[in-house]
């Protein structure tokens, strides 16, 4: 990983956000803090052979995953116009081949399936499965950014899935191995 585009990264994102308000992230500790979040599954996941991020907003966790995997396809799925738009702008000015930007809601989205679907704080593990079932195989894997309640979500879905739950302070990473096809 190229320390100077994480660097060029959180300039950027400071840059923008005293102007359109992408993040609540205010300074580069935060922002740091929110990339090393982003980064931890990398620990613990099989590398992807492609990348779906959905809800990516000022960049956490898809950008920062493509910029870990840079030989990697990632999308970055974000239906808001100003987050698109910075997303875009930095993947361009990070010189980051590997991302391309969705501005979509990701149920409208049309792609073949993806090796690792990510996302944080969007919405409950049901609705992100069920909103990207159409983007997905049998080798597809899911990593969620969760807070506590990943708990009481899991109670709502398939007992035949496999996943791991990694907590890493405050966060609870939901690795999803395999997901059945009814949901």
């Amino acid at each position: 990983m190229n320390s100077e585009q994480f660097d060029r990264f959180i300039e950027l994102l400071l840059e923008w956000n005293r102007v359109h308000n992408l993040t609540g992230a205010k300074n580069a500790k935060e922002i740091q803090a929110n990339i090393e979040d982003s980064l931890y599954p990398t620990k613990f996941i099989e590398k992807p052979q492609s990348i779906l991020d959905v809800g990516t907003g000022a960049g956490f966790p898809g950008l920062i995953l493509g910029m870990a995997y840079p030989d990697i396809e990632t999308i970055l799925c974000e239906p808001r116009n100003k987050r698109a738009s910075f997303l875009k702008f930095v993947a361009m000015e990070l010189g980051l081949d590997n991302i391309g930007v969705v501005k979509k809601r990701v149920e409208d989205y049309s792609h073949s399936p993806f090796g690792l679907i990510s996302s944080r704080a969007v919405t409950n593990t049901k609705m992100l499965l069920e909103l990207t079932s159409h983007l997905k195989d049998s080798d597809t894997r899911y990593l969620f950014y969760k807070g506590e309640q990943i708990f009481n979500e899991l109670e709502d879905i398939d007992s035949s899935m496999n996943y791991d739950i990694i907590n890493q302070g405050k966060r609870n990473y939901l690795y999803i191995k395999k997901v059945s096809n009814v949901i």
